[in-house]
């Protein structure tokens, strides 16, 4: 696989200027590759060389790239060196290529292909916590959280197939004022026997009703704000009901994280940082960090030049705690917990400065770790809607989903009889949902497209899946057949040599991931992948061929096959065997 070929190149080099075989390693990568177009295998970036002091900085970079590929030697190896633009490409031998690539497959280890890498050992390892998805309790799960959910749960799914300790956390909105709203406004509009029938539908109607209440009604204001300074204070009634409430919500929550394929290893919450937040109060007053507005409010001073030109405001003026009071809180009880070595938020990105503020706070507070806390934003989604108009709810947009693949997969005559058609289209309608979301830049606000979304061809969830599906097929149609042991010497056809270099290019792209936290590197190489593999399967039929070929195929189809598979699992994508 690559790293073997990446390995015996900076051998090469390491050998003609006297470096060792590791500086080379970050300059070396798989050259990508197009239909029908022959490449290279690898390619060195000059340019790198001369960054990292390897060879001169000074000079003509297009003389330096000819003059060291001259000196480059070829072997039973690398059988071509040549220069390009300041890059010199090397091609490896043909039958060595397929054999290393796919030699691994069919072994127990087929989900480590392109982790064992040596690019990848210069990635940190350590435990890493992730709270990501985050939704307000005593609330429907809003289409909004579906992005903090899907991408959380991408690089809890990255950082474990690197080899992290990963601690997943779901992080609820359980505290704070609104409970105050929804608690005054469920013991004037609240009924216990709605509660029961249809739990979240309620809580949600009675927020509706006690937030325009309390627009134009000051006593439902105060009469807020008096249940969340019980709530603070412990009172056992309020309390009570507030339990009731998480208690409700978590249950519902967990259906729809089921169906997203998704888990936590802990339900954590701001209400558990309450009494920690006041002792954070604490804390900063006693390192003179917290000062009084002219409002009365308790502010950290975070301007440079110590004018109050920029402030946090950590208390109320009435002593009640507020969100990022109880987020450094909860930061300094991970830390002390959990021990990590890197904790990283998921969220929107309009929560960037708070985060901003929450990092500088505890930085100047002596916590040196919060250097390795990362917010990592994304952008939001317009334009979701369902038949029955703008959608607020993620269930809405699971049904919707699942109900239009159903209709697609009768109305296609491709489609396989199965046991469960429901669940598969369950599984591939999420799938169109995370791909969607998954190929543009993170950051980026896009625009929900139903009909797009769930096509069969293009790049699609709905195309890994059928790829995916295909492949199933048809290894298990000849099953028997195919094995460990093949001959290299029936699969150098361009088709399936444009292939293997593909998979090359495994191990860079989970490193540009790990790297970003982009889950489009990912996605995008697979969706090459399976344009790749559409080619191979109409030109390297199995069906007919001599029992030898037959192998030899079904061993590269099963090795793509695998990289699929593990690649669409670290995307938090199930793949189906059956479409």
């Amino acid at each position: 696989m690559a790293c073997f070929f990446r390995r015996r190149i900076a051998a090469k080099l390491a050998c003609t200027l006297q470096q060792s075989e590791d500086a080379f390693i970050p300059a070396l990568s798989a050259v990508p590759v197009f239909k029908k177009q022959l490449t290279a295998d690898f390619k060195l970036s000059i340019g790198t060389l001369r960054m990292s002091g390897i060879i001169p900085s000074c000079g003509d970079i297009q003389l330096q790239t000819e003059s060291l590929a001259t000196r480059l030697k070829r072997d039973s190896v690398v059988e071509d060196i040549s220069a390009g633009r300041g890059v010199i490409n090397f091609k490896v031998n043909r039958k060595l290529l397929v054999q290393k690539v796919l030699e691994s497959f069919g072994k127990e280890e087929d989900d480590q292909f392109g982790l064992n890498s040596e690019l990848l050992h210069t990635l940190k390892r350590g435990t890493t916590l992730v709270e990501y998805s985050s939704p307000n309790i005593a609330k429907k799960f809003h289409a909004g959280h579906l992005r903090s959910t899907i991408i959380g749960n991408f690089i809890a799914n990255l950082k474990q197939c690197l080899g992290n300790n990963v601690i997943r956390m779901n992080y609820l909105g359980d505290w704070g004022m609104q409970f105050g709203l929804l608690g005054a406004g469920f013991g004037k509009f609240g009924c216990q026997e709605k509660l029961k029938q249809n739990p979240l539908q309620h809580l949600f109607e009675v927020y509706v009703q006690v937030n325009k209440d309390a627009e134009q009604n000051e006593e439902m204001m105060q009469a807020a704000r008096d249940f969340f300074r019980q709530l603070e204070q412990h009172d056992s009634e309020a309390l009570s009901l507030w339990q009731q409430f998480r208690e409700i919500t978590v249950d519902e929550y967990q259906r729809v994280y089921k169906r997203l394929g998704v888990h936590f290893d802990i339900y954590s919450g701001e209400s558990f940082h309450q009494h920690q937040a006041q002792e954070v109060v604490q804390k900063l007053q006693s390192q003179g960090l917290l000062k009084t507005s002219e409002k009365g409010t308790g502010v950290v001073d975070l301007s440079t030049t110590k004018d109050m030109s920029s402030v946090s405001t950590v208390l109320r003026s009435d002593g009640t705690t507020l969100y990022i009071t109880r987020d450094l809180a909860a930061a300094i009880d991970r830390k002390e917990k959990y021990h990590f070595d890197e904790m990283i938020y998921v969220t929107d990105k309009s929560q960037a400065n708070h985060f901003h503020q929450l990092f500088h706070i505890l930085l100047a507070m002596g916590h040196s770790w919060a250097d390795r806390c990362e917010h990592v934003p994304f952008g939001l989604v317009r334009g979701m809607k369902t038949r029955r108009g703008e959608v607020v709810f993620l269930e809405d947009v699971l049904d919707e989903a699942r109900a239009r693949m159903l209709h697609n997969m009768n109305q296609s005559k491709t489609t396989k009889e199965m046991d469960n058609p429901e669940d598969t289209a369950e599984k591939v309608g999420i799938s169109a949902l995370i791909v969607q979301d998954f190929k543009g830049p993170r950051e980026s606000d896009y625009t929900f497209d139903w009909d797009r979304m769930l096509q069969a061809q293009g790049d699609t969830g709905v195309f890994l899946q059928y790829t995916h599906a295909r492949l199933h097929s048809l290894i298990q149609r000849h099953e028997g057949v195919g094995g460990v042991l093949f001959d290299p010497s029936l699969l150098l056809e361009q088709t399936s040599i444009t292939v293997l270099q593909h998979l090359l290019r495994y191990d860079e792209v989970i490193y540009q991931s790990a790297k970003d936290l982009q889950p489009k590197h990912l996605v995008n190489f697979l969706l090459k992948l399976c344009h790749l593999i559409a080619s191979a399967h109409r030109e390297l039929p199995v069906k007919g061929s001599s029992r030898d070929v037959a192998q030899a195929r079904l061993q590269l189809f099963s090795g793509t096959r695998s990289v699929l598979a593990n690649g669409m699992k670290i995307l938090g994508i199930t793949p189906v065997d059956q479409m």
